[in-house]
């Protein structure tokens, strides 16, 4: 960033006053009934009730509404492991979005963890204070085993989005992508550069959404991930190939799509010119991708290129997705997030790709007009239909999976964050 950028970020967090979230009284407290009622003695009478019921604790406190956004700071998006405290901006960040954008009280805890089993022991200890769990920036392999374990001993949802959150968006796009360039997803072959929490989830939605596993060809730091190699650990390993592919450039070679998690300028131009006809290019290192677009375009005219940034067409943004599919989870009181929320939430993005943008996102982004096509395959972050069709799908989805605790809900489909209580 420019330095009057670097100081307008800096700027931006400190004031008016530090930080990005608060806490407001949603109830009269001005007199002394309202505090009687507020604290001693009436709070005792919900007391009572959530004693007697526990599911009481969603009809007389904001747990229903509250996602706490929980990291150990071992993976601060592309800056590494630099603990807990340095990760509370981006934490603060991601609360600020929820409520932004899905009407969702959030809070940010940083846990200093000495292992992933503290961590875990933590997080499971206050687990029951809220409605939701958005795990982040935990590095892998780490990132696996806690969420798996919080997954099993919490009754609430628990979603790294570093992981699905990002397979979600990567799939409803790359879905597109393929669609326009006259590829069937049953049939494509893809690369994927990086073998972290993001590539692995990534790839295995999309074999939940029509990929076959023989033709995903994974790549880490020591090349091609094949079942030739005996230094894979098991989340790795469901990805080892029989292949005699070693290199990025082996794999490339008449791939139909290529998918970035890795670094900046990993990708050569000579590269890019082996992949089949009508490729399909995911560059999503930030801030800098696999490949520069510009190049990409150069070597490539018959690409579609999706990227993390938003100078960009085609941002592959995570805000696509979190907020709305945590809105149906709590709104049906879901206990888990699962595979069929996940594809819910792939399909209800993609999907609204291909409907006309209103006048709200034309004007936001300063463009007379967005056509479903190669520069315009996934909604962008502003388009307030957003709510309305992710959660709703993801409601469903939970609803018919058989996770939800109530049924769906009677004000949906929800129109703005207004619409929420």
């Amino acid at each position: 960033m420019s330095e009057d950028m670097k100081q307008a970020a800096l700027d931006y967090h400190a004031q008016p006053k530090p930080g990005k979230i608060s806490i407001e009284l949603t109830v009269p407290a001005e007199t002394q009934r309202d505090l009687s009622l507020a604290y001693s003695p009436g709070v005792a009478e919900p007391v009572r009730e959530i004693a007697k019921d526990p599911e009481n604790a969603y009809k007389y406190t904001g747990k229903g509404n509250l996602v706490a956004v929980i990291s150990d700071g071992s993976a601060i998006l592309g800056l590494g492991n630099l603990g807990p405290l340095a990760s509370k901006p981006v934490m603060e960040g991601k609360s600020l979005l929820f409520k932004r954008f899905a009407g969702i009280d959030s809070i940010d805890l940083e846990v200093d963890a000495e292992s992933p089993q503290a961590f875990i022991d933590t997080v499971k200890r206050i687990a029951e204070t809220f409605g939701g769990i958005n795990l982040e920036d935990i590095k892998a392999p780490q990132c696996f085993e806690i969420e798996r374990a919080l997954i099993e001993h919490c009754n609430i949802p628990i979603f790294h989005d570093d992981q699905h959150g990002t397979a979600i968006v990567t799939v409803a796009g790359m879905l597109n992508a393929l669609e326009i360039q006259g590829k069937k997803i049953e049939e494509a072959k893809l690369v994927c550069l990086g073998a972290g929490a993001a590539a692995i989830a990534c790839c295995k939605l999309l074999i939940s959404a029509g990929m076959r596993p023989e033709n995903i060809f994974m790549i880490d730091r020591k090349g091609v991930i094949h079942s030739g190699r005996d230094d894979l650990n098991q989340y790795k390993a469901i990805f080892a190939s029989t292949t005699d592919k070693r290199t990025l450039d082996d794999a490339i070679d008449g791939a139909d799509a290529f998918l970035g998690l890795s670094g900046a300028n990993l990708l050569k131009p000579e590269q890019l010119a082996k992949m089949a006809a009508n490729p399909v290019v995911f560059a999503c290192s930030n801030p800098d991708p696999e490949i520069d677009p510009k190049i990409a375009n150069e070597v490539r005219g018959d690409l579609i290129m999706a990227t993390g940034r938003s100078d960009y067409p085609n941002q592959v943004n995570n805000v696509l997705g979190f907020p709305f599919i945590f809105r149906g989870a709590l709104d049906v009181r879901a206990t888990a997030i699962n595979e069929e929320m996940k594809l819910a939430a792939a399909e209800a993005i993609r999907k609204l790709a291909k409907e006309e943008a209103p006048e709200s996102v034309l004007k936001a982004y300063g463009v007379d007009k967005l056509d479903f096509g190669r520069d315009y395959i996934i909604p962008k972050p502003m388009d307030s239909r957003l709510l309305t069709r992710v959660s709703e799908a993801v409601a469903k989805a939970a609803v018919d999976s058989g996770v939800a605790r109530v049924p769906y809900p009677a004000n949906y489909p929800l129109n703005s964050v207004d619409d929420i209580r």
